[in-house]
């Protein structure tokens, strides 16, 4: 191994040699791995050195400690910068993970992940997603300081930093979070844009010619322009500025992607593939570097970064020492919050859960309404809101306040911002003690489905309120009504959806979405359903397993009916008709396929046993994944086609969810 340097170094030089050990790093990790993005990491070395050794409060040796500043790469694709910070300053990610970089078992992949190593605060690469999270983020700081904070103790000032790329302002979803974030005046927001004027096809002026500081005024957003990076007092004084403003702040950072390579600097072929092995030892001569031995680390760089753990631990130590204090002043608050930051809820959060009468014809929209309404008072950490739909996904939480730029209450205003809504509620998730929710028409998932999908990877706490669910939306058309939305987001793994077939149902929907870890989609209805009569009818608390017999025959049942949601209704008045006829008929209640899918296989084979093989699924949407429960032997009752414009009333009729059609189906399989 070669001999790392000995003789003392001056503080320009060593300010140099941390920053060319950040820059080696990167291109010595992707170049091993044979894939990545070295470019990105090189052009922002000195940013993240000042960042992280200056500026940031962080502990090392407790990446959670809740007072400290938040760091997000958006630019996830420059993976390499965020590794080589965790492992320089002091985090549990040695040296052997860089070099095994993007390969199978390793704690280094591609992009950073969530729960892949302390220190990496979400999961990003779909770009744009990451921006987005940090925004969430500092609604979620807002909110708890709000909630916790008093004039003699503040537990919560810290800040959201993150670097975001061409990429990322390309995105759609990040105009939809500034926007947001400007009108909020989420103060604790410093981002960095990496404005290296290079993507993967070439210069950016191919598609990208905006003014971006200018847009970023026109949201309300504190702008600056730092003309090269590696003018670390420029750097300094524009953070110190940032942070001094009230306005979420972005620093329009000029980079030179590759910086250093003689080839490859400011070249496309720095962005996403590696300089290649002569082009890296070119580098590190261009750059003075004492070594050409791959990952060669300088001790008095090591040293300088890892001052980092100690200055850590004081920070957290100071932090800890302050919420004794608070905890002295203010039990019970101190006690809610490590109550919330352990996940736990509240005793009796659910005894106010309403129970519908039986025969009340109720949306099951409206009974959600209901249901949060009534455990909101009990849960003061839950906290979200709707696209601008609030009157009609009745998600709005009486007398709690709404969350704007002057006010901290628990009703979020989204906008008509779906795609930000999601990855918003990925942020305040990953920031801890809350459980954020969402809401808007099903149809409308669709502009949702990266962030769902994220938080089903990162195993977020995030609850999706999905309306106007099936053709029932009627007169408004295919366009707004959902025929494939249910098996899409049913195929996401992770997810859990809940259709529940009537008011009681919802409630317990509602119960289960609290409880479950990860994502819950809840899916409900815009038309009024009937509520089942739970005396003669089985109890709606076995939603919790996905599916239950709802409805059985004295004897062996010959035919199954399988429903969810609204077609719950259709599938107990058609099992009635067949039993007049004398057949034995069983109706399963389905809302959760993912739920029942956890059931012993015990369970499963007492609700649908494998004997009886003539089984019908009535759903009004797609038939894809109904084949699982009704086998090559079944049938569906659903929709291969989308809808049209007409009462909902009449396009159950015209489209077959009738208890004509259903029996005769059933009969037929008979």
């Amino acid at each position: 191994m070669t001999t790392q340097q000995q003789s003392p170094v001056q503080p320009k030089q060593l300010e140099d040699l941390c920053i060319n050990t950040i820059r080696t790093l990167a291109m010595d990790g992707v170049q091993k791995a044979n894939s990545g993005h070295p470019g990105t990491a090189m052009a922002l070395a000195p940013l993240t050195y000042l960042l992280w050794t200056k500026y940031m409060r962080h502990n090392p040796r407790n990446p959670h400690w809740f007072n400290r500043d938040r760091f997000i790469l958006s630019a996830g694709h420059a993976s390499m910068l965020l590794y080589s910070m965790l492992h320089l300053t002091g985090y549990d990610l040695p040296l052997e993970e860089l070099k095994n970089f993007r390969q199978w078992g390793s704690r280094t992949p591609g992009h950073p992940e969530y729960h892949h190593v302390p220190g990496v605060e979400t999961t990003t690469g779909p770009l744009g997603q990451g921006f987005v999270n940090g925004v969430g983020m500092a609604i979620a700081q807002r909110f708890q300081a709000s909630r916790y904070n008093r004039p003699d103790h503040t537990l919560l000032d810290h800040y959201i930093y993150t670097i975001c790329s061409d990429g990322d302002l390309m995105e759609g979803i990040t105009s939809e979070a500034a926007s947001i974030a400007g009108h909020l005046k989420l103060g604790k927001l410093i981002y960095f844009y990496d404005d290296n004027k290079i993507t993967i096809e070439g210069d950016t002026s191919l598609a990208f010619t905006e003014n971006v500081g200018a847009r970023f005024e026109s949201y309300g957003w504190h702008v600056q322009h730092i003309a090269d990076v590696n003018d670390l007092e420029a750097v300094s004084q524009a953070i110190e500025a940032a942070q001094a403003d009230e306005r979420p702040s972005i620093i329009v950072t000029r980079t030179h992607i590759g910086y250093g390579s003689p080839n490859k600097q400011d070249k496309e072929s720095a962005h996403g593939s590696p300089l290649g092995a002569q082009e890296v030892i070119l580098t590190k001569r261009n750059l003075g570097w004492a070594s050409e031995e791959p990952f060669y680390e300088p001790e008095e760089a090591v040293a300088y970064f890892r001052q980092a753990v100690e200055r850590g631990a004081q920070q957290e130590l100071a932090w800890q020492e302050q919420f004794a204090a608070y905890a002295n002043a203010y039990p019970e608050l101190a006690q809610q919050w490590q109550q919330e930051q352990d996940g736990k809820l509240p005793e009796g959060w659910d005894s106010e859960i309403p129970t519908f009468k039986a025969g009340e014809a109720l949306a099951s929209r409206v009974a959600s309404g209901k249901t949060i309404n009534a455990i909101a008072p009990k849960l003061p950490n839950l906290i979200g809101g709707s696209a601008d739909l609030a009157p009609s996904t009745n998600t709005y939480m009486k007398d709690l306040g709404d969350f704007t730029a002057d006010e901290n209450g628990r009703n979020m205003h989204f906008g008509i911002r779906e795609h930000a809504m999601g990855a918003i509620l990925n942020g305040m998730a990953l920031y801890g003690g809350l459980i954020p929710f969402g809401a808007t028409f099903l149809i409308f998932s669709e502009y949702m489905r990266p962030p769902i999908r994220l938080a089903a990877i990162m195993r977020q706490k995030a609850i999706y309120v999905y309306t106007h669910d099936s053709i029932g939306v009627g007169e408004d058309g295919p366009t707004h009504q959902p025929i494939e939305q249910l098996a899409a987001l049913r195929a996401i793994p992770g997810l859990t959806v809940i259709r529940p077939g009537d008011a009681n149902e919802t409630a317990e929907a509602w119960r289960n979405a609290i409880t479950i870890e990860g994502p819950v989609a809840i899916v409900l209805s815009r038309q009024n359903l009937p509520t089942v009569d739970r005396t003669t009818h089985a109890s709606a608390v076995n939603v919790a397993k996905g599916a239950y017999v709802i409805s059985d025959s004295e004897t062996t049942p010959q035919v199954i009916l399988i429903a969810t949601g609204s077609e719950l209704a259709l599938a107990l008045s058609s099992a009635e008709k067949l039993r007049l006829e004398g057949i034995a008929v069983r109706v399963v209640s389905m809302p959760s396929r993912e739920l029942f899918e956890k059931q012993s296989a015990e369970y499963k084979e007492s609700v649908l046993p494998k004997s009886v093989r003539a089984r019908i699924a009535i759903e009004a949407a797609s038939p894809f994944g109904w084949e699982r429960y009704v086998g090559l032997d079944g049938d569906t009752v659903t929709l291969d086609h989308y809808g049209a414009s007409a009462p909902f009333s009449v396009l159950y009729e015209k489209f077959g969810f009738t208890v004509e059609n259903v029996t005769a189906k059933a009969k037929n399989l008979l």
